[in-house]
């Protein structure tokens, strides 16, 4: 795999976990208040699987999980071979997306090679492309949340909750897209980091009792709901 970023140790990617955390270059979306920007445009320092298994094995029994974020993962050919190699370590694997490649999440799901995943939503249905920053086939998203919620497996919906992009009720709209899931969390955005979009960067972030406010209205919802880096 393409790997662009490698994170040794982590005590919040994977609940109630320790964890590693790969993530991989290149993405389908080109969202304006993405900070993985050297992922997206290609250009970070590439990492040897080799370093990563390395260090799996030598911290083994210690890590307990291994995530692999983006960019996207699923555009990584490799990536089946990739978990099935983390899976011989019995070690959890965690995936990150943007739920646009559904047929490659039920593969891996039928073959037991992912075991958390969390897909970031990033508007209401109406709104998506915007967002997004791209063309998109909304079906896709719309295959994997069905696939989610009739599994078995654990998984995440997550929006970043962006000021001039995203409102309240964009929010409560994407609430009612997504009723009946497992979990679902409201993520502050921040800016402390560069973003793609340079008119976001000196935005000011919505204040956190605004989050927590929009998490009371969703939360019935869901089976569980809260709101992050707040």
């Amino acid at each position: 795999m393409k790997i662009g970023g490698f994170q040794k140790t982590s005590l919040l990617d994977y609940p109630d976990m320790i964890s590693s955390i790969v993530w991989t270059v290149g993405c389908n979306f080109n969202c304006p208040f993405c900070y993985n920007t050297e992922l997206v445009h290609g250009t970070a320092q590439s990492i040897s699987e080799e370093e990563i298994f390395v260090h799996l094995k030598k911290r083994k029994g210690i890590v307990e999980a291994l995530v692999i974020s983006g960019g996207e993962p699923f555009l990584q050919k490799d990536l089946d071979v990739f978990c099935k190699k983390v899976k011989e370590l019995n070690i959890l694997i965690k995936i990150d997306t943007n739920g646009t490649f559904p047929d490659k999440l039920k593969d891996l799901i039928d073959e037991k090679l992912v075991d958390y995943v969390a897909v970031d939503i990033k508007a209401p249905k109406d709104k998506y492309e915007k967002l997004a920053g791209v063309k998109i086939d909304i079906k896709k998203i719309q295959k994997t949340i069905d696939i989610l919620q009739k599994s078995e497996i654990d998984y995440e919906f997550k929006t970043t909750f962006v000021p001039n992009l995203l409102t309240k009720e964009d929010i409560l709209e994407i609430g009612k897209w997504l009723k009946g899931s497992k979990k679902y969390y409201l993520q502050q955005f921040k800016n402390e980091m560069p973003v793609l979009s340079g008119e976001l960067q000196c935005i000011t972030p919505y204040k956190k009792q605004e989050l927590l406010d929009v998490i009371e209205e969703i939360k019935p919802f869901f089976g569980y709901c809260s709101a992050r880096g707040v």
